[in-house]
């Protein structure tokens, strides 16, 4: 199993292979992952661990914070497949990819498709991904997924009945509780194919 990092900058997406024991982040050009155009970013603002099966991210005492699917971190923290992490103003997304059984180890091949299909869904659980991930084609450089006000408005159902399409949602794709649970959700989804960015432009029109 690899890893990478899917690191968003104003000249388009890059994908960083994580790779030996300590992987480095921050505004100076000697990190591995270097932000030199994000002046928000310390110097050294984070570093990735390799735990051997897992990889953690831990905030290095930065002046404007790590924040994790959301959430400012203030410990060491597990990374899980599609987790968000935001430094400054600067946005990464955290893959883990599963090798192939002949051990093909192409990162950007196999991170282009999804490593396994999205979970059978119903109709409306349908219509609440696509509410629930409609902003991330916006022109927002940053955009957060519709809150669960928003998606009962535009659905015409009460704030209670999309809290529990989102639950159904959280225990089809798997996401964990800690953190914020949308953001997860719409990266999972948009990783997994049950809803694509071209489908998301569409139902905006």
């Amino acid at each position: 199993m690899s890893s990478h990092l899917e690191v968003f900058t104003p000249a388009g997406r890059e994908l960083v292979p994580l790779a030996g024991q300590r992987v480095t982040l921050g505004k100076a050009s000697g990190n591995a992952i270097a932000l030199e155009h994000d002046a928000t970013v310390s110097r050294l603002h984070a570093v990735f661990e390799n735990l051997g099966a897992a990889w953690s991210i831990r905030d290095m005492g930065s002046r404007n914070g790590t924040y994790l699917n959301g959430e400012k971190i203030t410990a060491e923290r597990v990374l899980h497949s599609g987790d968000e992490v935001r430094v400054g103003k600067s946005r990464l997304i955290f893959w883990m990819v599963r090798e192939s059984a002949d051990g093909g180890r192409d990162e950007e091949t196999v991170s282009a498709q999804p490593v396994e299909g999205p979970p059978r869904l119903t109709r409306r659980e349908y219509d609440v991904l696509v509410v629930l991930c409609r902003p991330l084609v916006s022109d927002d450089p940053f955009p957060e997924p519709a809150s669960v006000r928003a998606m009962a408005g535009e659905l015409y159902v009460t704030e209670a009945a999309v809290k529990q399409h989102l639950q159904n949602l959280y225990d089809k794709f798997g996401i964990p509780a800690e953190g914020d649970r949308r953001v997860r959700l719409a990266n999972e989804a948009l990783r997994r194919g049950a809803v694509t960015l071209a489908q998301l432009r569409d139902s905006t029109t």
